[in-house]
């Protein structure tokens, strides 16, 4: 059970000057989104991880190597375009203010399983390619590192809500019920027999609970994948 914690890249010139950046070159972060992933980084501190991966915009790379960086280790960092950006299309560099008067904005609200941004995307081919990009490197991160591996995917925040509602099991209409802010924290476990959200977008708290325990200490049997009746008694840090 290898545990994903997705992370949104921090706050952008695009995102301050309220327009929608898509996949244009050149969206850099600003001094407050800097910041966020800084923080992020050091939030992530305590967690050694088995990878960073990262979508190629130039936002989420900046983000990557910031909570690479804050590693004790050397955690490898890579690239992978299954996380990148919705293809806004035509809709790239518009300001967010003009595209909500357009018709297709009520649709992208109200049913986006039936969206494809003009020149662009549909949204539900943006879920599928994500969802199997976190599955694949999920799978392939627990077979290298063991079930207690935790890894970071760096993304974008409509990617992060589609892999959140699949994991969820929510149908992608309803995925406009999801929130994720910049530079928040996000996690997610597959096992067998289902994922498990563990946090959707969240800014601060203790995450020591989600280093793996020295290796002397792991048990050898299967670990048990189903869901504990009336909750359970929570991670412990020390476990």
């Amino acid at each position: 059970m290898a545990t994903v914690i997705l992370v949104r890249h921090g706050r952008t010139t695009s995102n301050a000057a309220g327009t929608l950046a898509g996949r244009l070159p050149g969206i850099r972060l600003d001094d407050t989104g800097a910041a966020q992933a800084a923080r992020t980084g050091e939030r992530l501190a305590v967690v050694p991880l088995a990878g960073v991966v990262t979508s190629p915009l130039e936002r989420c790379r900046q983000t990557a190597k910031a909570i690479a960086g804050a590693q004790a280790g050397s955690p490898p960092l890579t690239t992978e375009r299954g996380i990148t950006e919705c293809d806004y299309g035509e809709w790239s560099g518009q300001p967010i203010r003009q595209l909500a008067k357009e018709k297709l904005w009520s649709l992208v609200q109200t049913q986006p399983s039936a969206a494809t941004f003009p020149g662009g995307e549909s949204m539900m081919a943006m879920q599928a390619r994500a969802v199997a990009a976190v599955r694949r490197l999920d799978a392939a991160f627990e077979a290298e590192h063991g079930p207690g591996a935790a890894w970071v995917a760096v993304s974008h925040g409509d990617v992060i809500k589609s892999v959140l509602a699949d994991a969820l099991g929510l149908h992608l209409d309803l995925f406009q019920r999801l929130h994720v802010d910049p530079a928040s924290i996000s996690i997610v476990r597959y096992t067998a027999s289902r994922p498990y959200v563990l946090a959707t977008n969240t800014h601060a708290g203790d995450l020591a609970w989600l280093a793996p325990p020295p290796a002397k200490k792991r048990s050898r049997r299967k670990q048990p994948t189903d869901a504990v009746i009336g909750g359970g008694a929570g991670p412990s840090a020390t476990a």
